[in-house]
């Protein structure tokens, strides 16, 4: 019960945090395509795409930086504590000068020789992509703070900077507004200063509460090792997951015009908005599933990694369903003038966003064992056939849309994959997870899909909305019936009685 506790609080400071940055990244990113253009703000996203793409030597490192640290707290080693943290620290410096090199380099290289773009926008495109580094290695120095922050569950502080950043950005785009010269410049210029501003408090905060982030160079070869070797097994997989976003972006160039680069740059926002509903909860579980591994309380363990596994599903499943049955009208409500496909690529990515989700827990415990290396091996090899397959679709004429069914396909492979990596690693069997997770969850689905097929076919109800009140009508009963599918054939009695109690806290 207190983990649950500490779980629930922390959830609801990190949903505050992440309602606030979901509307103001809705809001933000409808000014800045109005105001950049579709054109510029494909450019924007091709160009922060590149340097994204050498943040997955980063990726690979976070994931270490939070297992070890959320070890080292749950098996009370305060001295060692502080090791790790020096050592991640320093690890996260030569990271950052890895990308500088590889961005100055390929990245340079692949900006000016492959990328299409107007001839007249060369000088625009070569500063926001240095522009972009900068920030980039900012936020590749910033991770180990983050890091602590979550590995010491202070979720409040963790949102009460997300509040101050997207109030930073509320400023920056209004300012974007009445900026009169090359407004995709500026952007990139506001988006680096913003990033600025925010390293400078998670730094300052933890070396004021914190005594272990006070760095200090720590050179213990074998600690090195130990480190690397996770992060270097997580470095495919994070490379390949990277990939899959950013390169699906770069494919798409390869065979349509920048117009599919908005249109998949603001999927991409859409996407991140969803799946911050999840990431907020697993941003709350993960130190407790680390901290059980720790502690080698695997029963416990178990049982969190179903609830987290079937709750993040249930998350995306009520927001998705009445964005997947509105999606033009909201499109239209959002954007003055959407880009093309953008309506089939959103409702196609909250599909793969559902499938995804199941994992989350998944990877976590894998990461908590610190046995991946043939994990990432397999698991990343698979993810990373998205963009080759991808290409040989569009290739043979495939639509634009046909990168998402290659993406939903392999997303599904990789979940059964994962099941049997747990099993071996974790000892939590496949057959325990298909039962409590993935039969409550098809049934809720299959359930969901029954009633809105007998909705469409004998009822004149009208699902979909042509006006605000009549979709804020649509999504109050279509939240209503997907709540109560969920609670009656989609969670356990445990599980009821946990949320039940959970309400009349809230209400006392």
């Amino acid at each position: 019960m207190s983990t649950n506790k500490t779980i629930a609080k922390n959830s609801m400071f990190l949903y505050t945090r992440m309602l606030l940055i979901m509307v103001v990244s809705l809001y933000t990113s409808r000014i800045v395509l109005d105001q950049l253009g579709a054109t510029d703000y494909g450019i924007y996203s091709l160009v922060g795409g590149i340097v994204a793409m050498f943040g997955f030597l980063n990726a690979a490192m976070s994931s270490a930086t939070l297992r070890f640290l959320s070890f080292d707290i749950g098996q009370d080693l305060d001295s060692r504590l502080k090791k790790t943290f020096s050592t991640v620290l320093t690890i996260h410096f030569l990271i950052a000068f890895i990308v500088l090199v590889l961005s100055e380099t390929v990245g340079l290289w692949y900006v000016n020789n492959k990328l299409i773009f107007p001839e007249n926008r060369t000088l625009a495109v070569n500063i926001v992509y240095q522009v972009s580094i900068v920030a980039a290695l900012l936020k590749i120095i910033q991770v180990p703070y983050n890091s602590l922050i979550i590995a010491r569950e202070k979720m409040q502080v963790y949102a009460y900077i997300g509040i101050i950043e997207v109030i930073i950005k509320l400023v920056a785009v209004f300012l974007l507004i009445y900026y009169g010269s090359d407004k995709l410049i500026a952007y990139s210029v506001l988006v680096l200063i913003i990033a600025i501003i925010i390293s400078i408090i998670y730094v300052k905060y933890c070396n004021i509460k914190f005594n272990e982030s006070s760095y200090k160079f720590v050179y213990d070869r074998l600690y090195f090792r130990e480190l690397l070797s996770f992060s270097g097994w997580s470095l495919f997989g994070n490379f390949a997951a990277i990939g899959r976003s950013q390169g699906l972006n770069l494919v798409l160039n390869l065979f349509y015009s920048t117009m599919i680069n908005a249109a998949y740059g603001i999927t991409l926002v859409v996407q991140g908005a969803i799946n911050a509903f999840v990431t907020n909860f697993q941003v709350a579980v993960s130190p407790q599933i680390i901290k059980f591994y720790a502690q080698n309380n695997l029963k416990e363990m178990e049982k969190l990694i179903y609830r987290s596994s079937k709750f993040s599903f249930y998350m995306i499943l009520i927001l998705s369903i009445p964005m997947i049955l509105n999606i033009d009208f909201l499109l239209n409500l959002w954007l003055k003038d959407p880009p093309p496909k953008i309506s089939t690529f959103v409702t196609l990515s909250m599909v793969y966003l559902l499938i995804d989700s199941i994992s989350y827990s998944l990877i976590i415990s894998v990461q908590a064992s610190g046995k991946i290396k043939w994990y990432q091996i397999i698991v990343g090899s698979f993810i990373f056939l998205t963009l080759p397959v991808s290409y040989v679709v569009l290739f043979y004429g495939g639509s634009p849309e046909s990168v998402y069914f290659v993406l939903i396909s392999i997303t599904f492979g990789t979940l059964i994959l994962r099941m049997f990596f747990v099993k071996s690693l974790c000892n939590i069997k496949p057959a325990g997870f298909f039962k409590n997770v993935l039969i409550p969850i098809i049934l809720v689905v299959a359930a969901l899909y029954l009633v809105y097929f007998v909705i469409n076919k004998f009822t004149n109800v009208d699902l979909v909305a042509i006006d605000i009140m009549d979709f804020l009508y649509n999504v109050a009963i279509e939240a209503i019936v997907t709540l109560l599918l969920i609670i009656f054939l989609g969670l356990n009695r445990n599980e009821k009685q946990f949320i039940l109690n959970r309400i009349k806290l809230w209400i006392n």
